[in-house]
């Protein structure tokens, strides 16, 4: 195998210098300076802000004008029209999860319920949303269409503890989802 030897190719004067390149730096800052005084960023028009820079306002100011029908946030669990849980714990969201940021603990329905040919329902459901990287995976893998992402981005706490949600806070989170549900479908 012969052995090709490369060589590097030769700078410019204006390559070798640093002046230059600092002179093409300043004249970006100043371009954007410029900008920010005459009103004429992109905080000023697409962000809201005050025009004065490139920042959005944060807690005044908030995406959710600007976010894309397909931006996936804050999973949550739904229930149907009439309010019973979708969710039949399957567990495919929990094994699917690549942080692991689900675990559910099934539990059985009662033999005199009018559901129990379901069998099972969750008796605990937790997200821990320090864990959840916002990848979909969990609603696509649902057949019970029992997890959702909506478009809640901002989840907030006080400690870790407030950032672990359970079955309670999912539903009311997540709320009413219409449509089939394969779970309460007499044929099946």
């Amino acid at each position: 195998m012969a052995i090709k030897k490369l060589t590097r190719p030769k700078l410019t004067l204006s390559e070798k210098l640093i002046f230059p390149t600092i002179l093409k730096g300043m004249a970006v800052t100043m371009t954007h300076a410029i900008k920010s005084v005459l009103g004429k960023t992109k905080a000023a028009e697409s962000l809201k802000g005050s025009g004065t820079g490139a920042t959005m306002q944060y807690p005044e100011t908030k995406w959710d004008d600007q976010l894309p029908e397909y931006y996936r946030g804050v999973p949550a669990l739904v229930t149907d029209e009439i309010g019973r849980e979708r969710c039949v714990s399957c567990q495919l969201c929990e094994f699917i999860c690549p942080p692991k940021a689900i675990s559910i603990l099934p539990g059985e329905i009662p033999s005199d319920d009018e559901w129990a040919k379901v069998e099972k329902r969750p008796q605990e459901f937790d997200i821990d949303m320090t864990r959840c990287i916002y990848c979909g995976m969990c609603e696509e893998v649902c057949p019970e269409q029992a997890i959702f992402l909506r478009q809640d981005y901002a989840v907030t706490g006080t400690s870790r503890e407030n950032m672990v949600h359970n079955k309670e806070r999912l539903y009311e989170i997540g709320g009413v989802r219409e449509g089939l549900v394969n779970k309460w479908n007499e044929v099946k």
